[in-house]
């Protein structure tokens, strides 16, 4: 069964990933080399009447405005059956995501900061669906059939990806995930050959493509996971020795009591654990091989320094020392065509960045052509998430927020029990909080100096089955607003704004206003299929108005803070 959109074999989709590797100034071949645009628009059918005139049409009747008379022919009674909305002219459009105010909002501020660290991403990438396909039953047309979504290259429904990301240290790591992050996803679905959950016809088929792990063989999709994890371990080491990534079946749970886990070798969490992996894995490695600072300095040595329980215990590791040059094996070579003029600076910057980005994102695909904002409309949501940033749904129903993510810091217990378990400790600061090597997240990108440590991009996947009108909109965040304000907080603002973008403005707006120390700002607003419904359940946002509305006089009042 070939797959849609794919002209090379997977022996040469393998042998490009190793030759990515390798210190070789030859180019890669094949459609990887040839990646396309991030497309930050999706693609929609509209009713032809619907569309602006055209004045410089032939058929447009260019009569001025004052020569408009009320219609006076015979009307249509509500008796009257109306026209099959099949037989409608319909037009395909293109609306970029991020100037369409009633479907998405984006909201930034750097609030009392320099500078703002934080990027975010919006648009629509090419990868199978990964929705849950719907019973026969089911499977009939939304009624309306106005503003139905269009199919991508593959023939699958088109999946909306959504992003935030959080620098720290400088813009450059979270600057790279906005423009890289998607090519690692689209490319490792095709490098594993993930199916989609839509163009199974039988279950035999299904069984037949499980046991051989997708279009491409077991084998090849176990050598992707082994080949990227004995990268970390050769190129780190530290924790990366005894890695064992939650969804890469090939290597996890091997060795240890715990159950294994039943997944494909190409399903979508193994995916995107690999394109999360594989970019931080480029970035470190980008970053080892640069230089910070004069090369002709010279380095001092453990005689002249005075205070030697001072100096960092990694001190030595080439992926901390500012001055000391990296392995010579490292070389970060783009996957992007030679005629791209970012080509020209290397990742991160000419100088070697030792700070990093959490990142948080969400894919979103539906079964049918309709878009997920469509109220009758099913959807499956997929989050994946590095840090603190945060993403969070509105239930219709009751009006409560829905955490799709935590906080990766060292007091949350699973981030405590995976790195104790390779002896890793923690300090804690004047405030009382936890901090592993000086940083307060767990997992994060970037980070060279900590990685040995433990500081990891392998992401926390969750995934969501949204049924019709559900939820009414989710919100991405960095934590310079969840960091201030209540999840309930959140949404409340949310539901009190007309539009998405009007909410996303909103929000950033608050959670500036009342913070004492405002760090950077960044929130995405998406709809979804109850958006119409937000304020129906829970009694609306009553139930942290008055509060909200303390805290905004709290602020206002300079002598509130200085007590």
């Amino acid at each position: 069964m070939p797959h849609l959109g794919r002209p090379f074999s997977v022996r040469a989709a393998l042998q490009l990933l190793l030759d990515e590797s390798l210190p070789t100034s030859r180019g890669r071949a094949g459609s990887l080399s040839q990646r396309r645009a991030f497309h930050e628009y999706f693609v929609s059918h509209l009713p032809s009447s619907s569309l602006a005139p055209d004045k410089q049409h032939t058929t447009h009747h260019r009569l001025p405005r004052d020569e408009s008379r009320p219609h006076s022919g015979p009307t249509r009674s509500a008796a009257q059956p109306t026209q099959a909305s099949a037989s409608r002219d319909t037009t395909i459009v293109r609306i970029p995501i991020k100037s369409a105010k009633h479907h998405f909002g984006a909201g930034v501020s750097r609030g009392s900061r320099p500078y703002n660290e934080d990027t975010y991403q919006a648009g629509t990438i090419q990868m199978p669906a990964f929705a849950k396909r719907q019973p026969v039953s089911l499977n009939r047309k939304v009624p309306g059939g106005v503003n139905e979504g269009a199919k991508s290259d593959t023939g699958d429904p088109q999946v909306f990806y959504f992003g935030v990301f959080d620098g720290h240290g400088g813009s450059e790591c979270s600057a790279f995930l906005r423009e890289r992050l998607h090519g690692y996803v689209e490319e490792a679905a095709l490098l594993f050959g993930m199916e989609s959950s839509l163009q199974r016809d039988s279950t035999a088929d299904a069984d037949s493509l499980d046991s051989e792990g997708g279009i491409m063989g077991a084998q090849d999709a176990e050598d992707l996971q082994k080949s990227l994890v004995s990268s970390w371990r050769e190129t780190v080491g530290g924790y990366f020795k005894r890695f064992k990534p939650e969804y890469f079946p090939a290597v996890s749970n091997h060795g240890s009591a715990e159950p294994p886990i039943t997944l494909n070798n190409s399903s979508v969490e193994t995916v995107l654990t690999y394109a999360f992996l594989k970019a931080d894995l480029d970035f470190t490695a980008a970053q080892a091989s640069k230089h910070t600072g004069s090369e002709e300095k010279p380095q001092r040595s453990s005689i002249d320094d005075p205070v030697l329980s001072d100096r960092p215990l990694n001190d030595n590791d080439m992926l901390f020392h500012p001055d000391k040059p990296a392995s010579q094996n490292l070389r970060y070579r783009s996957s992007r065509p030679s005629s791209s003029p970012d080509l020209k600076a290397p990742i991160g910057g000419q100088k070697r960045f030792k700070g990093g980005s959490t990142a948080s994102i969400a894919l979103i695909s539906t079964p049918t052509p309709t878009p997920f904002w469509h109220p009758a409309s099913p959807a499956t949501l997929i989050a994946a998430h590095v840090g603190d940033t945060r993403i969070l749904l509105c239930r219709t129903s009751n009006g409560l927020a829905v955490p799709l993510t935590i906080n990766h810091h060292p007091d949350a217990p699973v981030e405590a029990t995976r790195l104790r378990r390779y002896a890793t400790t923690f300090t804690t600061d004047s405030f009382g909080e936890e901090r592993m090597g000086g940083l307060a997240n767990t997992r994060a990108f970037g980070d060279i100096g900590s990685k040995r440590l433990g500081v990891s991009a392998e992401p926390q996947i969750t995934t969501t089955d949204l049924a019709p009108a559900e939820y009414a909109f989710v919100v991405l965040m960095s934590d310079g607003i969840s960091g201030h304000l209540s999840d309930q907080e959140i949404v409340d603002v949310v539901k009190e704004a007309r539009t998405p973008a009007q909410a996303a403005l909103d929000l950033t707006a608050f959670a500036v206003e009342v913070a004492e120390s405002a760090d950077n700002a960044t929130c995405l607003v998406v709809r979804l299929g109850g958006w119409e419904r937000r304020s129906e359940g829970g009694g609306g946002s009553m139930g942290t108005r008055e509060q909200r509305e303390y805290r905004r006089q709290e602020a206002a009042d300079p002598r509130a803070r200085r007590q």
